[in-house]
């Protein structure tokens, strides 16, 4: 697990900061959840599966590993999110590189 994994609010503050970058309200989620959901994840209350953080994305029009991205990056500058991105560049080479049958 990953350092960034034991702060319940980086994917709290990841999720409100894109939506207010976007100017995109708590509202404007409701084809997807309740304001009041959408919320409790910003206030780190609730944590979401998967699939909520694809159609939080999909309503932000932006891909769901940009938010799981901006969570584990230490914080929003470009260095940290290219330091998480290159983690995960590295890993999927290790995964993808072996030997068939595994």
């Amino acid at each position: 697990m990953h350092a960034a994994a034991n702060s319940p609010n980086r994917f709290a503050n990841a999720l409100r900061e894109t939506r207010s970058s976007l100017r995109i309200t708590q509202e404007d989620f409701g084809v997807v959840s309740s304001r009041t959901y959408v919320s409790s994840l910003e206030r780190g209350i609730k944590v979401p599966t998967l699939s909520k953080i694809d159609e939080l994305a999909s309503v932000m029009g932006i891909h769901p590993l940009t938010l799981l991205t901006l969570a584990y990056s230490k914080s929003s500058d470009l260095k940290a999110v290219a330091q998480v991105l290159q983690i995960v560049r590295n890993e999927l080479d290790a995964r993808l590189n072996l030997p068939p049958g595994r």
